[in-house]
């Protein structure tokens, strides 16, 4: 059985779940995704479309949206508390997550085994950063691994 991985928006109005092992997760550092979260880069996890499910949330609360520089990349909001809560890509058929929107301890801190098993690998888009992050993880230009290694 795979291992599944649960998240939301702010308000807890729209939920998703994950099952299985990611295709990616990174820091992306593109001007996109800086301008949308308003922060210097997020944490995108990857997986592919089957995978994906909505557990909670409806059309009356979901949101959806594409910018003009992406029209095959969908993203969706909770349309309560504002939160983007994940998107989906056509092109690549598959879902993307915020590693910020992961369920949280009473701590405060992405559940454990969550964390392990999500926790980033790579920076992407690295040449647009906003600062510079010094953790040795392997910095791209784009994609990892389809474009240039810069460190």
């Amino acid at each position: 059985m795979s291992k599944g991985y649960t998240g939301g928006c702010y308000c807890g109005a729209v939920r998703w779940e994950v099952t299985g092992k990611p295709l990616v997760s990174a820091y992306c550092h593109c001007s996109l995704c800086q301008r949308l979260s308003g922060a210097p880069f997020i944490n995108t996890i990857h997986f592919p479309a089957p995978a994906f499910k909505w557990v909670h949330g409806s059309d009356s609360v979901l949101d959806s949206y594409a910018v003009e520089a992406k029209p095959w990349k969908k993203r969706w909001r909770c349309k309560t508390c504002g939160a983007c809560v994940a998107s989906f890509h056509e092109k690549g058929n598959r879902w993307s997550m915020w590693g910020s929107q992961l369920d949280r301890d009473e701590e405060g801190k992405v559940k454990a085994d969550m964390w392990e098993d999500l926790k980033p690998t790579v920076h992407i888009f690295y040449e647009t950063r906003l600062l510079d992050v010094k953790d040795g993880l392997p910095k791209w230009s784009g994609y990892a691994g389809s474009s240039e290694r810069l460190k």
